[in-house]
């Protein structure tokens, strides 16, 4: 399996309301690609959330007490961005030092809940996660079918950290069209010993791999991955979250 990496650059910075479909569309035909049967298409969350609306202007912000102590605790965090914080959080995981690890009402677990201010288009204005990245990533397979008359699996990235490691690579928040998992539990290994625990996390792979070519600075939102054997299904970026009581820091 030869897997290729195609970067979609063109996509022009995107408003509420905007067709994100088209904008997306119009930038592979100007690299003279159009997708196939099989393709994964990669989008940054940024882009699904300017589109739907999931932007927040600090100044109509007033914070909470919560959200007043939290900041006290940092030099550098604005009360406001940790009232929004908050407002995303279904639970605060950890929080030391003014950083807030949470849960959010969807299920991610991340730093701040996912809020971010970089590449917002305004200084103090911030982008949260999309509501439902599946049913994003869902509309994107519909429209690749109407368009192109193909199945193909789509993934919604963000940039997390990861526990025990430094530094941050992409991930599946919303997946449609594919599994984002391979159950590999059952099947042998070279020596023929039973895998009992093996599970790949396929779509958590290619959101990194998509990552590389996505470059935040040159506004490359979006990739095109082409070659992966991908295999077919609803899919579901929750499908990905680990369950709490299996989640021995939590």
């Amino acid at each position: 399996m030869a897997v290729t990496i195609h970067p979609i650059p063109g996509i022009p910075i995107l408003a509420p309301g905007d067709d994100l479909q088209e904008a997306i569309f119009a930038a592979l035909d100007a690299e003279g690609l159009a997708l196939e049967q099989g393709d994964v298409l990669v989008v940054c969350q940024k882009l699904i959330s300017k589109v739907e609306g999931r932007v927040v202007d600090l100044d109509t912000i007033e914070p909470s007490s919560l959200a007043l102590r939290i900041a006290a605790q940092s030099e550098h965090k604005d009360p406001r961005l940790v009232e929004v914080v908050l407002r995303e959080t279904n639970r605060i995981v950890r929080m030391d030092r003014g950083h807030l690890i949470v849960e959010t009402g969807a299920g991610w677990v991340c730093a701040n809940a996912g809020v971010d201010s970089s590449n917002s288009g305004a200084p103090g204005r911030v982008v949260l996660l999309p509501v439902d990245p599946d049913a994003s990533a869902m509309r994107l397979v519909d429209a690749a079918a109407s368009r192109w008359g193909c199945d193909v699996g789509v993934i919604i990235t963000d940039t997390f950290g990861r526990p025990w490691r430094e530094g941050q690579v992409d991930f599946a928040l919303g997946v449609a069209g594919m599994a984002p998992l391979r159950d590999l539990r059952g099947t042998r290994d070279i020596d023929g010993r039973e895998l009992c625990h093996t599970i790949i996390a396929e779509a958590d792979a290619l959101a990194a791999a998509a990552g590389l070519v996505m470059e935040k600075a040159d506004g490359v939102p979006a990739a095109l991955v082409r070659g992966f054997s991908l295999r077919r299904g609803p899919g579901s970026g929750k499908e990905m979250i680990r369950a709490a009581e299996k989640d021995l820091f939590r």
